[in-house]
């Protein structure tokens, strides 16, 4: 595989041709996201929007999830109150930063790509339902904890989930918590496959070559009508 970053921190970066893969990479604390995991994140999906010569852009994770959510260790760890001020505060700035993530995700001219090889909760599942195509593997476990810490879950993933499961399950995933297997979520339409662990690569690849062998102006201009349905008009 050609095109790869070695200065990253938290997430890897490779490209194959005109399909480019980000992956998070901090196996230890689950692919927990913090201000500075998104940083690194957001400028990625910049990177693969703005280059022209990628198409697809796959997310992946390392480890046994896909994405923790929000770490909230650093928090916990805090013995001061000004050091649990500082670290509220990044808490805090987590959800407008997958916002705008998932923004630039859905607004990009290519196709994105979730190959979701464990659990996805919170910011995790926030991120995954930004993409175009979501693949998960057998017995994967998706949730959202926001409403139970205190926190509203807001925006264009509660979007994305409430359309794709109905007020009633949405209320249900969004509000109560209740935990989702990947088989149910493709029972639901929530996800486009479900796929055995040792799989999941190569049916993601399958995925982008599948998208790649259409013709790409077609491709982008039905996208972009249905993500203008389904999150509003794209204003720049």
């Amino acid at each position: 595989m050609s095109g790869v970053t070695s200065s990253l921190q938290y997430l890897t970066w490779s490209a194959d041709g005109p399909v480019a893969t980000i992956t998070f990479n901090r196996p230890a604390k689950r692919n927990g996201l913090t201000v500075d995991v998104l940083a690194e994140l957001e400028d990625l999906v910049h990177r693969a929007r703005d280059d022209r010569s990628i198409r697809v852009a796959i997310l992946a994770g390392t480890g046994p999830a896909f994405c923790a959510g929000a770490d909230l260790r650093p928090l916990e760890a805090a013995t001061t109150d000004e050091e649990r001020a500082v670290e509220q505060e990044r808490l805090d700035r987590i959800p407008r930063v997958i916002g705008r993530i998932f923004d630039a995700m859905v607004h990009a001219d290519l196709v994105s790509i979730a190959a979701v090889n464990g659990f996805a909760v919170g910011g995790g599942w926030s991120i995954a339902l930004a993409c175009d195509h979501q693949i998960a593997v057998e017995g994967a476990q998706f949730w959202l904890p926001e409403v139970e810490i205190g926190m509203a879950f807001k925006g264009l993933p509660n979007v994305a989930l409430t359309r794709r499961l109905g007020p009633a399950l949405a209320r249900e995933a969004l509000i109560l918590g209740r935990r989702f297997s990947a088989e149910e979520l493709l029972a639901h339409g929530v996800l486009n496959q479900v796929c055995p662990l040792d799989e999941l690569a190569t049916e993601a690849r399958a995925a982008a070559d599948r998208y790649l062998a259409l013709p790409w102006r077609s491709v982008l201009a039905t996208r972009r009508d249905i993500n203008t349905v389904t999150y509003g008009p794209q204003y720049y």
